[in-house]
């Protein structure tokens, strides 16, 4: 007799999750603005994601802050080089890693 559950897994056991890929949904809509921000420069840049780098980086930072994603160094996100910029697209400052 298996003493596993449903699908072969421990009911006793707590699940951990994820360590990466899935975070909480922005219910409150709390980083909206960059979401947006983001979106309407891919749309612009004819889905060129790499033209609009620094608004990713921008959303994830205001994730970060709001607590809707664990906290990281942005190089290990894979934005080491990424300059911030105004919007007016001009280099704002030299590579800020923010938490």
């Amino acid at each position: 007799m298996s003493t596993g559950g449903a699908f072969g897994g421990n009911r006793g056991l707590r699940p951990i999750p994820p360590e990466k890929g899935i975070f909480p949904l922005d219910h409150l809509h709390e980083c909206d603005e960059e979401k947006k921000e983001y979106l309407g420069c891919l749309k612009t840049s004819a889905h060129k994601s790499e033209q609009c780098r620094h608004l990713s980086k921008k959303y994830l930072q205001c994730r970060m802050a709001k607590n809707l994603m664990a906290k990281q160094d942005m190089s290990e996100l894979g934005f080491s080089g990424v300059k911030e910029l105004d919007s007016t697209g001009e280099d704002k400052s030299k590579e800020s890693i923010g938490h």
